[in-house]
């Protein structure tokens, strides 16, 4: 019984430690991942924001916490990402060091496992990704008031479940109207049809903007349940490359300060546990080394999948596409990956800043973890 009952304090402990790191590391980190999504949807490929620009345009039109748009809902997701992340590489590389003395794991072991986790990661904070995405968007637009004209286009019941306290710019449905005034008039009411359709909700045929479909309810119900994955195949390949670099680099950095510490020791030391554990610090700073590396070489799947998700796809067009059995732009590789051919050249803006943000976030998680686990164990 004391047995069972240390064992799920042991638990009960890592928990908690592992959950307020992740939370501390994506809190010191946000306003960074902020600016670095605006970033990389708001530029264009002759338009270049730099992060002054979109750090004043965010406390202009929604104050200091503007830069905190959508945080709970990326702490939730990299809270269960994370842990699922770690669980499964702690899984898979436990039958690599099985029957092994020092229960070393190589770096090519490490990488395996991490593409692996990587993909678990990716399935589990897609979702919580979106969100988030859109909501830091929405921190950085112009939201238009209702229009100030005295008589007000009367709004569908359709519309206004999807789309609460939205108006419909009467210019735009009377130009809808025009094109289709060529066709033979059967309906007594035209204007008033157009607007039952959820592709009319702009009055121009397009799609509302990402500000009008930002909270789940709506994203649900004008994109279906589908879209919660959006850019699944980006974020798929972005979350293995980085959980394998991460893991493959962090690693071979620990091999090395393992190395560098058993130099000089008398008698030299025949496994791991001879050496002695490394410094929580030194284990921090190359958590910090290994997320900087991993997040440049998987920085441009990430631009790939946050400016998929800013796109609004209702429901109606993506099942025209699976009738019409459109095919995905782009070269086979980008068809893979999910990388759209108009953003070639959009692919590495912002890299500077999710380097500095998976570094740091990567020491502090780590850091603090240790140090959590020492003042509760």
């Amino acid at each position: 019984m004391m047995d069972e009952l240390l064992k799920n304090k042991i638990f009960a402990t890592h928990a908690l430690a592992g959950v307020g790191s992740v939370t501390l590391g994506t809190a010191l980190t946000y306003p960074l991942d902020t600016v670095k999504v605006i970033i990389q949807v708001g530029s264009g490929s002759s338009k270049q924001l730099t992060t002054t620009e979109v750090f004043n345009r965010v406390r202009s039109f929604s104050g200091n916490s503007g830069l905190y748009s959508g945080f709970w809902w990326l702490a939730v997701g990299r809270t269960l990402g994370v842990g699922a992340r770690f669980g499964t590489y702690e899984i898979l590389t436990a039958f690599y060091k099985d029957g092994r003395e020092d229960n070393h794991v190589h770096a090519s072991e490490a990488l395996l496992a991490g593409l692996i986790a990587g993909f678990v990661e990716s399935l589990i904070t897609s979702p919580f990704e979106l969100i988030k995405v859109r909501a830091q968007i929405t921190s950085a637009s112009r939201i238009p008031k209702s229009a100030s004209f005295t008589e007000k286009v009367a709004v569908a019941p359709l519309i206004q479940r999807l789309l609460h306290g939205y108006t419909p710019d009467p210019k735009a449905l009377n130009y809808s109207v025009g094109l289709l005034s060529t066709l033979t008039a059967k309906h007594p009411n035209m204007m008033s049809a157009l607007q039952d359709y959820p592709w009319m909700m702009t009055g121009s045929g397009r799609p509302p903007s990402v500000f009008n479909v930002r909270k789940p309810s709506q994203i649900i119900s004008l994109e279906g349940w589908g879209s919660l994955w959006r850019g699944l195949r980006s974020g798929v390949v972005r979350d293995s490359v980085f959980s394998g670099l991460f893991f493959a680099t962090w690693q071979s950095l620990h091999r090395a300060m393992l190395d560098w510490k058993a130099v000089g020791m008398n008698p030299e030391p025949r496994t791991d546990d001879e050496i002695g554990p490394l410094s929580p610090f030194a284990v921090s700073v190359a958590a910090g080394v290994s997320g900087s590396v991993a997040a440049a070489a998987s920085h441009c799947f990430d631009t790939a999948k946050c400016r998929s998700q800013c796109v609004v796809l209702p429901k109606f067009l993506s099942m025209e596409r699976k009738l019409l059995k459109w095919r995905t732009p782009g070269k086979r590789f980008e068809r893979a990956t999910g990388i759209h051919p108009a953003d070639r050249n959009l692919l590495f803006r912002g890299i500077g800043l999710r380097m500095a943000r998976s570094g740091i976030a990567s020491f502090v998680m780590v850091g603090s973890y240790f140090l959590a686990v020492d003042r509760l164990a």
